[in-house]
């Protein structure tokens, strides 16, 4: 608001009519100062000096949360409104000091900060140097607050942060003790400093008082209703906890000379020419950053690694060769403690390996996924494949169809099938050993260390899959499984002494122990001539070392076969034959509870304990071997089922620090994690539980916990359980400004990204998941790098365990959406020709994999195919020419083509604003030298408005557009089909085709 000048010196021209402000549909009238053009005016912060004056004002009649003073020194300019906020002096008053330089006083006017004035009627208050106070029209020269202190009375300081709510201002609302409340919202705090808030109360005869506190704008912290009760003294108020007689939080903090603890507990094992070396996690009074690991020996002499995480693999060490390792932990402020007692171990030879890859390393938002089964995709070597126990029982060797039939050979001559599709990222099931009678998926994990060699042959190892896979332009993801291992154990970790009893009625089905005989999954244990197992878990006797309660005791039940049944026969937790020290004693209860991240699924699912040491050790040391292997991301199964503080401290650093360490920091910012949070509900927050919510895992924790990971667990499930879903962090990071797009913020990412399960489970209409996804983007850190797909080996939309059977224009549209929305898109094998669509994805041993959803997808693969692009094929023949003729194959090869062809479709950000139309919005992606501006609409008419000026090409029909007045209407184009609107685009994309067109 604009003032008039005075038209004579000493005195302000009279008070303008009242000025009219509307607040939330009212009109009221408040009283504006007058005076000149206003300028800034610097405040006085120190003692009085010469031509400055103290202004005390009384606030008691007004009521005011916050009061400010506008002023002009004489014949100078004025602050800008509203004026410099004053301090708290002493009860019901006010003061600033200010300087006036060469003046011999001042004007001013007092407001609230929110349009209310007391300008003196009008006529602005005439005050000169020295103290001065203003009571209720009043003018003197006293200081009101003299001999009494600052107040006269008792006192609390009370400091306030903000750091977990992010708030921008704070207000104290308040009551001393038998005394009223303040007028809500209360009195505003000043910074104290970063995140902190501070206030100072004069409190009369009072001893305390009770507070709540405010940001200014309608949102409280009143301690969950409790309000809070404050003493005198200095108090902090921080994350709901109270300190009385606090020291003050913003005071310079002492230097950190203390070292933490040694590690204790360092072992080194040796594989070949490899040492993996683990440790228990040093304590410190801050907190460890980083552990030295010193190994010495060898032709390399002395060498030091810093890592983040409690376990190094060292690789490509000398044969034969002795080498001790020490470590030392070393914490922020560079306090290192002292070294570790020393762990030796001796290498032996070197193993014949091909060369290890490496990752391809570019943004993976580029990249659509193409999700395999391995074993049930494409047969390259019928010599590994095996039907194991259920062969028969299941009904797959009546169709001649083992559970382990397709292989890497198979994956690596169909990449161009994949790469013809239009797909440069491949996302296959987990590769290391199994151990079940029905494992082919890979879920249930036995050797960690080994890749299962019913997935490899010769010339077609995983190593030979993933060099094959790079040199196509390809990525590798591998399903990783942290949270179980199979019923077996873990070997390496630990695998139990005996299930249970094997009598004559059980002969048939446990296997006779064949001494010297190892399961590898693949070679026949010699003694029966038909088993892979060597009864190494199933006695006639109990053994020395049984662990498990009751062992060979009936259970008192009878078998489908009416065999009986005694305890011990399968896996339990609480049965004790898995220890503590590695593995979880009880079952899940409550889905949505703290137990979900602490017991056992499913009985082939043996829970590890994953705030245990030595299993963090043996998974990271497990999965660095992959990294070093050169694969470009990990899909995390079950990642729910882990505590995100345990992800956050461990698993997910020690990926980052992994890929660093191999392979540099841009390789690691782009390595893609991926992590399967199974919210199976259409809501934003699964059930109101934020700790089982896909997008809080893609968030940095926000506070400290205990140094043990377990109690750490419990106190994170805790905290953001209280905290609740109207107070977990928000971002922008998928969001245009307007049409600009903006840097996103990635500094309290956690690692991990997520499968889109909203959206999947919404997946039954596209608009439906259109409108989920948006709705929970805000959510999630980034939600442009969120996995996107309709189905998957585990459910199709809503649950359902049948494959997405809505009909192929419902496909395409589906299609339509996710290669041009947000997100990364991901389709399951076999969904490009509706493979097995309606069919249950899972029904076990108990019926053929033929008649499921994860059917056996080579026949459709048979023949020959060469992809001279992505998107694009050379030539094919045989059966493949035929699939890829299908409708939905050349919808996705030219939507591929297009969204290559369009960065914005790519990397990025979105909005709807100035947009009508039901799957409609507007990317852009500005970086690098690009500058890529798009609008979409799927199936349906739209609208956009207040979009830039400029010329816009359709990419899928070439219909070009010239926009003067910032708007641009779109006509529906179909069910399946779309329209791609590119500002100063590169044209038609691609040939038209069933649906693109």
């Amino acid at each position: 608001m604009k003032r008039a000048p005075s038209t004579s010196a000493g005195r302000r021209s009279p008070r303008p009519l009242a000025a009219v402000l509307a607040i939330g549909g009212l009109v009221a009238l408040l009283a504006a100062p007058s005076e000149a053009e206003t300028a800034t005016v610097p405040v006085r912060t120190a003692a009085a000096e010469a031509n400055s004056a103290t202004v005390f004002y009384y606030t008691k009649t007004k009521n005011w949360s916050a009061t400010y003073l506008h002023w002009a020194p004489d014949g100078g300019a004025w602050t800008t409104v509203p004026g410099v906020r004053m301090e708290s002096a002493c009860t019901d008053w006010v003061k600033q000091t200010v300087d006036l330089g060469a003046a011999a006083g001042l004007q001013a006017t007092f407001n609230n900060g929110s349009g209310t004035w007391d300008n003196n009627g009008g006529g602005n208050y005439a005050l000169g140097t020295g103290t001065v106070t203003v009571k209720d029209g009043v003018i003197a020269h006293s200081d009101p607050c003299s001999g009494t202190g600052t107040g006269g009375g008792n006192q609390a300081t009370v400091y306030y942060s903000t750091v977990t709510s992010g708030w921008t201002t704070a207000n104290i609302h308040y009551a001393p003790t038998g005394g009223s409340w303040t007028t809500a919202p209360g009195l505003g705090m000043t910074t104290a400093c970063t995140g902190w808030w501070k206030k100072t109360l004069d409190l009369g005869t009072a001893r305390g008082l009770r507070a709540a506190f405010n940001n200014g704008n309608g949102v409280w912290d009143n301690n969950n209703g409790s309000d809070y009760t404050i003493p005198l003294g200095t108090t902090t108020v921080k994350d709901r906890t109270v300190t009385s007689g606090a020291a003050d939080p913003c005071a310079a903090e002492a230097p950190d000379t203390q070292a933490p603890t040694a590690p204790a507990k360092v072992t080194a094992n040796a594989t070949g020419t490899s040492v993996v070396v683990g440790w228990d996690a040093a304590t410190d009074n801050k907190g460890v950053t980083k552990y030295q690991v010193t190994r010495t020996g060898g032709t390399s002499g002395t060498v030091i690694t810093d890592v983040g995480s409690t376990v190094l693999s060292d690789t490509g060490l000398d044969e034969k060769t002795t080498y001790t390792y020490t470590v030392k932990a070393v914490d922020a402020a560079g306090n290192t403690s002292p070294a570790s007692a020393p762990a030796t171990v001796t290498t032996g030879e070197r193993a014949p390996a091909p060369a290890s890859g490496t990752p391809l390393g570019t943004d993976p938002r580029k990249d659509p996924i193409y999700f395999v089964l391995t074993a049930r995709f494409y047969d390259g070597d019928t010599t590994n494949d095996r039907g194991g126990s259920q062969h028969v029982k299941s009904g797959n060797a009546a169709n001649n169809d083992p559970m382990f039939r397709g292989d890497f050979k198979g994956l690596v001559e169909k990449l161009d099938y994949i790469k013809a599709l239009g797909f440069s990222a491949v996302w296959i099931t987990p590769v290391v050993l199994n151990r079940s009678d029905y494992d082919y998926h890979g879920y249930h994990g036995y050797d960690f260390y080994k890749v299962d060699p019913r997935l490899e042959s010769a010339g077609a190892s995983y190593q030979d899959l993933i060099n094959a896979a790079h040199a196509k332009g390809m990525k590798i993801y591998q399903d990783v499984v942290y949270n179980h291992s199979s019923r077996w154990g873990a070997k390496g970790l630990f695998t139990p002494t005996v299930y249970g009893v094997r009598d004559t009625q059980w002969s048939w089905y446990y296997d006779e122990k064949a001494e010297g005989f190892e399961y590898d999954g693949l070679t026949v244990e010699p003694k029966s001539g038909k088993s892979y197992y060597n009864g190494d878990l199933w006695s006639t006797a109990e053994p020395a070392g049984n662990t498990c309660l009751n062992w060979g005791k009936p259970t008192g039940g009878k078998s489908a076969e009416g065999y009986t049944l005694y305890n011990c026969q399968w896996p339990s937790p609480t049965s004790g034959m898995f220890p503590k020290a590695y593995y979880h004693r009880c079952w899940i209860g409550n889905w949505e509870g703290e137990d979900s991240r602490s017991c056992w699924l499913h009985e082939d699912l043996a829970d590890f304990d994953t705030e245990s040491t030595p299993v963090q050790n043996y998974l990271i040391g497990a999965y660095d071997k992959y990294i070093d292997m050169g694969v470009d991301g990990f899909r995390i199964d079950t990642a729910v089922h882990i505590p995100r503080v345990t992800w956050n401290r461990r698993f997910l650093p020690a990926i980052h620090d992994r890929v660093t360490q191999r392979f540099g920091t841009e390789a690691a910012r782009n390595f893609f994690v991926f992590g399967e949070v199974g919210a199976f509900v259409n809501d934003k927050w699964n059930r109101g539980s934020v700790n089982h919510s896909a997008q809080f895992f893609t968030w940095r924790e926000r506070k400290e916990y205990s140094a043990d990971d377990e109690t750490a667990a419990i106190e994170q499930f805790t905290y953001e359980n209280d905290l609740g879903t109207g107070n977990q962090p928000t971002s922008t990071n998928a969001f245009l400004d307007g049409n600009s797009y903006h840097t996103p913020d990635r500094s309290r990412f956690s690692g991990m990204n997520i499968i889109d399960m909203r959206m999947h489970m919404n997946f039954g209409d596209a608009q439906n998941a259109y409108s989920n996804g948006k709705d929970s983007d805000d959510s999630v850190n980034d939600a442009t790098y969120n996995v996107v797909y309709v189905d998957s080996h585990d459910y199709g939309p809503n649950k359902s365990s049948t494959r997405y059977s809505g009909g192929t224009d419902a496909w395409a549209e589906n299609m339509a959406l996710m290669w041009t929305f947000r997100g990364i898109p991901t389709l399951y094998y076999g969904s490009e020709t509706e493979f097995q669509k309606g069919k249950q994805i899972d029904c076990g041993p108990t019926c053929p994999l033929a008649s499921t959803g994860r059917a056996y997808f080579g026949d459709q693969l048979a023949g020959s195919v060469t992809a001279s692009d992505f998107g694009t094929v050379a030539s094919a023949s045989g059966t493949v020419a035929t699939t890829l003729s299908q409708p939905l194959v050349r919808h996705l090869q030219r939507l591929n083509q297009i969204r290559r062809a369009v960065p914005a479709l790519q990397t990025g950000q979105y909005s709807t604003e100035g947009i009508s139309g039901g799957m409609a919005f507007k990317r852009r992606y500005t970086g690098g030298g690009t500058d890529s501006f798009a609008l979409v609409t799927v199936t349906g008419t739209a609208s956009f408005t207040g979009i830039p000026n400029g010329t816009y090409t359709d990419a899928v029909t070439g219909d070009v557009r010239s926009v003067s007045n910032g708007t641009l209407t779109v006509a529906a184009p179909g069910k399946g089909n779309l329209r791609v609107y590119v500002l100063n685009g590169p044209g038609k994309i691609g040939a038209d085709g069933p649906y693109l067109k």
